[in-house]
């Protein structure tokens, strides 16, 4: 098996075994982007995934054990962008609306930059099990962190104040796909201001 593993390992033209697994596990996801994120977008197959990769299945389980596995991998690869740009930009900003709204803006840039990644997310056309559970997650992260910003760090935020924050994510989700799908007809600006007023209670 180490003589295996070595082999399989070794540099290929100029590229380190380890940089090719990398490589081929990017395109997989960029794959499962491209067909989860189209705007007629649906469930994914082994084989669709790796006939749009341009991979054989066996480069496919090299990195994925099943297709529910790879697209748990890409939800949680755009709300991981999605989450960090949004932390950098609240924490640039000094008063609660100036953060939530640099918050929202980034938010808003990543899914408008990448309107797939917007579907991924938001979308209530794609529905599985595995983005339900993923969807519910980060619905829970966001309303804590919602929750929390409204009442302050020095301060424990009450059962009320989570129920509220659920409220306003809730809405913020359903606003966002409503845009994306063009059947809410704003400018990104008027939309950010739309979402800041939504998730701060104005």
């Amino acid at each position: 098996m180490a003589s295996q593993s070595m082999t399989a390992l070794r540099t290929y033209a100029g590229e380190q075994g380890d940089e090719r697994i990398a490589r081929r596990r990017q395109q997989l996801l960029d794959a499962a982007l491209e067909s989860l994120g189209a705007s007629d977008g649906g469930s994914i197959s082994v084989r669709g995934v790796c006939r749009e990769a341009r991979l054989t299945a066996r480069y496919f389980y090299e990195s994925f054990d099943s297709a529910d596995d790879l697209v748990a991998a890409t939800y949680d690869g755009v709300i991981d962008e999605i989450m960090d740009n949004a932390s950098e930009a609240f924490s640039r900003r000094t008063n609660i609306r100036s953060r939530v709204h640099g918050a929202v803006g980034a938010i808003v840039d990543v899914i408008d930059g990448d309107r797939r990644k917007g579907r991924l997310l938001f979308s209530p056309t794609l529905v599985s099990a595995t983005l339900a559970t993923r969807r519910l997650e980060a619905t829970r992260n966001l309303a804590a962190i919602t929750a929390q910003s409204a009442v302050g760090s020095h301060h424990t935020a009450s059962g009320d104040d989570v129920a509220a924050a659920y409220y306003r994510v809730g809405g913020l989700a359903n606003l966002l796909a409503a845009w994306l799908d063009d059947r809410v007809q704003m400018t990104r600006d008027a939309l950010i201001d739309a979402c800041t007023a939504l998730l701060i209670g104005e």
